[in-house]
């Protein structure tokens, strides 16, 4: 998303390299996964009845997803569509699965006190559907499926935010507590207005005609929204390092802080684009050096950990207990944010000579 936000000149050549390292990061992590799950499959499944890691599960769906439009943009609709089943039936399976499992599960402490942002996920992976289904031909079932999804993802959004508000003012909170995941708070927003407008600019039908001027208006409320956020996130950011004194370092969850950053510009883009509004495109254009800026930081302080004395020979228990971490919490959340940085850059080099009409 860092990538999709920035300002390139056409290249077509230098997306489709972007795009096949997107894909062969994409496959390593789905192998890691795959292992994680064959050689410590209790912490696996135990990761999935966690309230505070569960939700973490559906970036398999949206790391799908991204893909699968970064290739429609070449063409390679028939792949698209097959990531796109495949992270649909993952979707309904955590859908379902997940908060099924929340609500009948016996534990001393209630669901609800492990609510925390990387429950927003749910609304990225519901609207990565729609992004997706939006990406491919206009056919069939698609266009509703993108309507449909972008739908429960909105509305899943209303949920998730009374839930978790709810629990930062029933639960005490510690400063350690507020983590970068919270971000997501905003990127949910931000892939929720880019499926908007994505929707918006597919062929006329029936169904995706009567929801058009509701996707567009509440594409605009979710822009609006996700931009009021930002403020009070780096306001929280500032309380727990600044003045609680908790100690700034390298964590695999400051991701959470890059994905929704692109995210957001290439949201202004598209929605500008669709809307016919010149100066949202280029605040999109303007905040990708931000987001720019915030992956190298990011990017560097995880070489700098993975480089420091000690960091390549672990004890036996701390390899086990990184192994049993959620994906969230792993080395996952690096390969995610590069491969969809490399897939949305790939698609905003074939469309950086777009003029807003």
């Amino acid at each position: 998303m860092t990538g999709a936000a920035r300002r390139e000149h056409e290249n077509p050549g230098e997306a489709a390299v972007l795009l096949a390292v997107a894909a062969a990061a994409y496959v390593v992590l789905v192998a890691a996964y795959g292992r994680r799950f064959a050689r410590y499959r209790r912490e696996f499944l135990a990761d999935a009845s966690d309230p505070v890691k569960a939700f973490a599960f559906f970036t398999f769906v949206a790391g799908s997803n991204v893909l699968g439009a970064g290739l429609a943009a070449h063409h390679l609709t028939g792949i698209t569509a097959g990531l796109l089943l495949i992270a649909g039936l993952a979707w309904l399976l955590l859908g379902y699965g997940i908060p099924g499992t929340l609500i009948t599960r016996r534990a001393a402490r209630p669901a609800l006190s492990g609510a925390n942002g990387t429950w927003f996920l749910w609304v990225v992976g519901t609207q990565s559907i729609a992004v997706a289904a939006a990406a491919l031909p206009a056919s069939g079932a698609l266009p509703a499926l993108a309507v449909a999804c972008w739908s429960i993802g909105l509305v899943l959004y209303l949920i998730i935010t009374t839930l978790v508000l709810a629990a930062l003012l029933l639960f005490s909170v510690r400063p350690a507590d507020i983590t970068p995941p919270y971000w997501v708070f905003m990127g949910a927003t931000a892939i929720t207005v880019l499926a908007g407008a994505q929707i918006l600019r597919l062929p006329p039908d029936p169904l995706t005609a009567a929801a058009r001027p509701v996707i567009a208006g509440l594409s605009v409320a979710a822009w609006a929204f996700g931009t009021w956020l930002i403020p009070p996130l780096i306001a929280v950011g500032v309380w727990r390092h600044l003045i609680r004194r908790v100690r700034l370092r390298y964590e695999p969850a400051l991701w959470s802080i890059v994905f929704p950053l692109g995210m957001y510009g290439v949201a202004c883009r598209g929605l500008g684009a669709a809307a016919g509004v010149s100066w949202l495109v280029t605040l999109g254009r303007d905040e990708a050096w931000v987001a720019l800026a915030a992956w190298a930081a990011v990017a560097a302080g995880m070489a700098a950990s993975l480089l420091a004395p000690g960091s390549e020979r672990l004890p036996a228990r701390a390899r086990a207990r990184a192994a049993s971490e959620p994906a969230i919490c792993g080395r996952a959340p690096a390969i995610r944010a590069v491969v969809i940085m490399l897939v949305t850059r790939g698609r905003a080099s074939r469309r950086a000579g777009e003029v807003v009409r």
